[in-house]
């Protein structure tokens, strides 16, 4: 049945083709609730986003020939394609026709709703996470420039959604009336694809949708008032990711190159590989306490090279106008600008 339907895409075209596949599955894959997942398998080989338009926020998907506008596709056929990245994060929608459009580098894509990466407004990849769970001192030498020991388990702490901010986006310090002690950390950022409880570390990576490079942007003032973390983690928008979340069957997720950019002077290096905790480890931990749950966001930790790991007297706080970028191998560069 499968191959007839193929067959028949390439002998009607794609719209054609697109509505019967779409008819008999789209509707059905989108009856789940957001966030629920479906039995679908999910699409591999693929980098999402969410794509602000003046139709507002949409799913985009990186092509070889641009990002496709997947949202807009959806309005001008209703084939019942997923429109937004939590879909596909959730296997809901149309995904056997979305890799359709997709094959041969989207050479069956429209045309006119193809966007070159240069024109896209980025949004927020996930709006509405249940939880955005973060890992301190998840580095040794990271622990160590701040006078630390490597922690026996991991330091868990958490965001709140109003600390999430996209690719391109940019931070109020100016506007804040705490003190200005502004500071970056570089960070893999992993979202959740399955949920559950008790994880089992061996297979933890299987519950994993993608990655994403991520910057876990910090007051340190706030962050050393108390043996709690959040207050000086949470500021609004402290909790980029992007610019894409990359599926993870695209990357080896335990040997990867990660820097920081600041005003392009190289400030953090490191590799995936130093983790203390790495992301299986992180995921069987946390599942032992409470469920995880799809689309949940966990940014793994910073590495050494942070303003507040430098000698008191070396300490040059983050100001408006600076630049950042989280760079990490494969995964793609993370620009955020200070206001």
């Amino acid at each position: 049945m499968k191959q007839n339907r193929r067959s028949m895409i390439k002998g009607m075209g794609l719209g054609a083709g697109a509505a019967v596949l779409g008819a008999s599955g789209g509707a059905q894959a989108q009856q789940a609730a957001p966030g629920t997942p479906t039995n679908q398998r999910p699409l591999k080989g693929i980098d999402i986003t969410n794509i602000v338009t003046a139709s507002g926020l949409g799913l985009g998907v990186k092509t070889a020939r641009g990002v496709l506008d997947v949202a807009a596709v959806e309005r001008d056929r209703k084939i019942g394609l997923p429109t937004k990245a939590i879909d596909v994060i959730s296997g809901r929608g149309n995904l056997q026709v979305l890799s359709l459009l997709l094959a041969n580098g989207a050479a069956g894509a429209p045309s006119n709703r193809l966007i070159p990466e240069g024109q896209v407004r980025f949004g927020n990849i996930v709006e509405n996470p249940g939880k955005i769970l973060c890992v301190g001192l998840n580095y040794a030498a990271h622990a160590a420039e701040g006078g630390n020991k490597p922690p026996p388990e991991p330091i868990m702490f958490s965001k709140f959604n109003s600390a999430i901010n996209h690719h391109n986006g940019t931070i109020a310090v100016s506007k804040s009336t705490a003190p200005p002690k502004w500071d970056y950390e570089a960070e893999l950022v992993l979202v959740m694809g399955k949920g559950g409880r008790d994880i089992p570390e061996a297979s933890a990576l299987d519950y994993v949708y993608g990655y994403a490079s991520g910057n876990d942007f910090t007051n340190r003032d706030l962050q050393r008032r108390s043996s709690q973390w959040l207050i000086g983690k949470s500021t609004d928008g402290s909790g980029p990711f992007g610019p894409w979340l990359v599926s993870a069957d695209q990357v080896d997720v335990n040997n990867l190159n990660m820097k920081m950019y600041v005003n392009g002077q190289v400030r953090q290096d490191t590799n995936t590989r130093l983790m203390i905790f790495n992301c299986a480890k992180i995921i069987a931990y946390c599942s032992k306490a409470f469920a995880l749950d799809v689309g949940d966001v966990i940014f793994t930790g910073t590495c050494e090279g942070v303003i507040s790991g430098y000698p008191p007297d070396k300490q040059v706080w983050l100001k408006p106008g600076d630049k950042m970028v989280t760079s990490i191998e494969k995964i793609g560069d993370l620009h955020v600008t200070l206001t």
